[in-house]
């Protein structure tokens, strides 16, 4: 994975630093940005050819982990989803299942073996954050990046070793994506952005990459597969990518062209390692390096912030504003509507359709042009 076990400071609840462009650059030069690309790039490699399906060995913290999201499982089927009337938007029942994993946290990472506990209060920020934002009731790439900070944490700690890497992404991400569609389907989570179009989903991006990974040296299944719903049928169930397209594919009318064009295009490409490597320089710029996204990333002592002693003068010459949510942007880069604004759940639509209301609706996010990634 990224490093070997560190030696961090004394435990700090993770907060927000990212406050203006030049605090995002800061950001972008800092060890912990580094940690967060390596972790990721390591997770990726240990997956190239090995299929959901795969018997992956596990060692008792990966076990642990996967013990950890059936109880956050469990506590979702615990708490329904209210009767919301004809509202469209996030179901608050979100709320209480968000305090309840709040509640549990300190018993849940009771459960991870050689873990120390002086630093339970500053990873249950993480594994709380990663299901959503309780305020907005929506999700979106940067709570699945808290999801992948809270493993790297574990990392960091040694809880988690370079071995365990293969079974981290199979066994532990995978069941974590499980886990967030059904927070999505069954409480409408709003998208946590309004370009989910322009980029890959409403919610997630990860899963591509790694999912992309999987299929880097497949014999026969090429990138325009996605389009074959009888491949797709056969093997979502081997392979992240697949089994998220397939996925989306049932929630969305019309066609992929339609509601997903980033992910049409992408199709195009010859080969899955041009996709992955495509997919890998994405996620740096359209989720690490942008202020919208990265101005929720949550820093601490196991992911530390570089000293911004100085930087709040630079916000202003930045040429940062915040919206009337508090959220920052950048002027001149656009998505000035990214986050803090209610967006329909693409399953509410979805559901509106299946009782007959009107013909397909406008793809939730989109705008008149899309931005594309060259992946060639």
């Amino acid at each position: 994975m990224a490093s070997d076990t560190t030696s961090p400071s004394a435990p700090m609840q993770p907060t927000k630093r990212i406050v203006s462009k030049a605090h995002l650059d800061a950001w972008l030069t800092s060890p912990t940005h580094a940690d967060v690309v390596a972790f990721v790039q390591d997770l990726n490699d240990s997956v190239v050819g090995v299929k959901l399906t795969d018997k992956v060995p596990s060692s008792p913290a990966v076990d642990a982990l996967v013990d950890v999201l059936d109880v956050v499982e469990r506590l979702y089927n615990e708490t329904p989803p209210v009767d919301n009337g004809t509202s469209r938007f996030g179901n608050p029942a979100f709320r209480d299942f968000y305090d309840k994993v709040a509640s549990h946290a300190s018993e849940l990472h009771g459960k991870i073996p050689g873990l120390d506990t002086a630093y339970v209060n500053e990873l249950s920020v993480y594994l709380c954050e990663c299901w959503g934002n309780r305020t907005r009731v929506d999700y979106g790439s940067g709570m699945e990046l808290n999801f992948l900070c809270w493993l790297l944490c574990l990392k960091k700690l040694g809880v988690l070793t370079k071995e365990d890497s293969t079974a981290v992404v199979i066994k532990v991400f995978w069941k974590y994506m499980r886990i967030a569609r059904l927070l999505q389907t069954g409480y409408w989570l709003e998208p946590a952005g309004s370009h989910g179009a322009q980029g890959l989903d409403d919610y997630h991006f990860a899963v591509f990459i790694f999912g992309s990974a999987q299929l880097k040296n497949h014999k026969y299944l090429r990138p325009k597969c996605i389009h074959d719903d009888e491949i797709l049928e056969e093997f979502a169930k081997d392979y992240m990518y697949l089994s998220y397209v397939q996925f989306i594919n049932s929630i969305k009318t019309a066609s992929l062209r339609w509601h997903s064009p980033m992910l049409d295009d992408i199709s195009g490409v010859k080969t899955w390692d041009k996709v992955n490597q495509g997919m890998l320089k994405m996620y740096a710029a359209e989720v690490l390096a942008k202020l919208p996204v990265a101005q929720h990333f949550l820093f601490g002592s196991l992911l530390p912030y570089p000293d911004a002693s100085g930087l709040d003068a630079h916000q202003e010459e930045a040429g940062v504003h915040a919206d009337e949510h508090g959220h920052l942007h950048v002027r001149g880069e656009g998505f000035e509507d990214c986050c803090g604004i209610a967006i329909p759940a693409p399953f509410a639509a979805a559901e509106q359709q299946k009782h007959g209301a009107g013909g397909p609706p406008r793809p939730l996010g989109t705008t008149s042009t899309v931005r594309r990634i060259p992946f060639d």
